[in-house]
């Protein structure tokens, strides 16, 4: 009788020491967040580049006012403010944007009351993309301190007056480790996918050369690709000209690994189209980031932040990213793409 007693107790030993030793091994590491979203359509109601500014303003087709501006802040604003989590409490340390008109559009997001109290700080530069969007990149001065910013322009030859989003190269410190984050917005696949290909491909082996010049200058950095590719993980731009790989271990010091290779492959993504998944909205990591040793700033997860608010709930596009406008019609809803997030790692 007396071992029937005991055995209850003996459990309730073990299962404290378990959860003990586990709140200790999450204690020995500082997580950080590195988040990418696309904004989809972030503009002003100004209208100051005449007609691919058009639709964006009171005069427009889409009636672009100040009630559905701020409305369409306030939605932006709260998709962010919900990137918490128990190891990142205040957030994500670093969030690249793309498809925003300008910086005060960032001005007006950053100091919207969901997300203010973070202080979160700007870099953006305007790009001489023709419908007027850029990619920018919000950081978290408490964890990031930044050191400078690059801006790198796509051109393809005998297309001279091709325009597209410059990629923005912004190197600091993140954890005390030194990191470049690389934003993106790849040109699209209008045209169709193969047809337009050889511009992502472009696009990537620009983001190579960014990647290799850094390292020439600190071999130690470590290098983040992310943003709208408009390509998948196992399209050429990203797996050839990128050359970022399914498997960490296959990764070298100078390389990449993609790790939403697999969740693709699960069936999950970040945007949808014609009722399949595709997952455009990447964050890779450079090789000496995926396997850094202990002690460095490493890769630890990643995930799609597909949150139920974020999902449209009718119609044949039931599950998918709640969009601001659906056929010309005001929807009120967030994006058309679905935020990524990764984290990273340091020994305390």
């Amino acid at each position: 009788m007396k071992r029937l007693f005991l055995l209850p107790l003996l459990l309730t030993a073990l299962i404290a020491i378990t959860v003990s030793a586990q709140k200790n091994d999450s204690k020995q590491y500082k997580v950080y967040g590195v988040a990418f979203y696309n904004l989809e359509n972030l503009f002003d109601t100004i209208n100051n580049n005449g007609k691919y500014d058009l639709e964006f303003s009171p005069q427009g087709a889409r009636q672009w006012d100040g009630r559905k501006y701020w409305s369409k802040i306030h939605n932006m604003a709260r998709a962010i403010a919900s990137m918490t989590t128990s190891t990142t409490p205040n957030g994500p340390a670093i969030i690249g944007v793309s498809e925003i008109e300008n910086r005060s559009v960032l001005e007006d997001l950053v100091k919207d009351p969901q997300i203010a109290k973070w202080d979160l700080q700007i870099c953006h530069h305007d790009s001489p993309d023709r419908r007027g969007v850029d990619v920018g990149l919000l950081y978290n001065p408490r964890y990031f301190t930044l050191e400078n910013v690059t801006n790198h322009r796509l051109r393809i030859e005998g297309y001279e007056s091709f325009r597209t989003r410059d990629q923005m190269c912004v190197v600091g410190r993140l954890g005390g480790d030194r990191i470049a984050v690389i934003v993106n917005h790849w040109p699209s696949r209008l045209g169709g996918q193969e047809r337009s290909s050889y511009l992502r491909e472009a696009a990537g082996e620009l983001s190579k050369a960014i990647a290799d010049s850094l390292w020439q200058a600190d071999p130690n950095i470590g290098v983040i690709v992310m943003g709208d590719l408009n390509d998948d993980p196992w399209d050429k731009s990203c797996c050839k000209s990128l050359g970022a790989v399914k498997e960490a271990k296959d990764a070298g010091e100078h390389g990449f690994y993609n790790p939403w290779w697999k969740l693709l492959a699960k069936g999950i993504g970040t945007l949808a189209y014609k009722g399949s998944w595709n997952l455009f909205d990447q964050i890779i990591i450079s090789g000496n980031l995926a396997n850094a040793p202990e002690g460095a700033l490493q890769y630890w997860k990643c995930e799609v932040l597909n949150k139920d608010f974020l999902k449209d709930k009718a119609g044949t596009r039931l599950g998918s990213p709640l969009r601001t406008f659906s056929a010309g019609m005001f929807l009120n809803g967030y994006s058309d793409h679905f935020p990524t997030e990764i984290f990273l790692k340091k020994t305390r």
